[in-house]
């Protein structure tokens, strides 16, 4: 059974920063994109930002230049260091992974993690 637990939410004034981690656990062979969305109140999920195994990102507009994703492939966990945070930026975050649970398959499955609130106030 795969899991991903986020960690590292919480309440920030404007311009503070903010560190998530989202570890994975369970029977794994290898984990392919790994990504954070984030979903304001009243709002559809959005994609924040995404890495791939070997390290290439993408971010979305409005964070580029304040949060940056990362990720250690032995710990099987993915980052996102958040720094001038805007109260715009309030949302649950939630982490992402595609995930090849066999070596003797190919196919790979989407797991979501339970999702980590973020507030920011101004």
């Amino acid at each position: 059974q795969v899991q991903l637990v986020e960690s590292g939410g919480g309440l920030v004034q404007s311009g503070g920063s903010l560190r998530l981690s989202c570890a994975a656990s369970g029977s794994i062979f290898s984990i392919n994109n790994m990504g954070w969305y984030r979903q304001a109140p009243g709002k559809e999920r959005e994609l924040v930002a995404t890495i791939t195994k070997d390290g290439s990102t993408n971010h979305a507009d409005s964070v580029k230049g304040r949060f940056t994703i990362s990720r250690d492939n032995a710990k099987k966990t993915v980052y996102m260091e958040m720094s001038s945070l805007k109260p715009e930026d309030t949302a649950v975050y939630y982490c992402n992974a595609v995930i090849r649970l066999w070596q003797w398959a190919s196919t790979t499955r989407n797991y979501w993690g339970q999702g980590t609130q973020v507030t920011v106030s101004s």
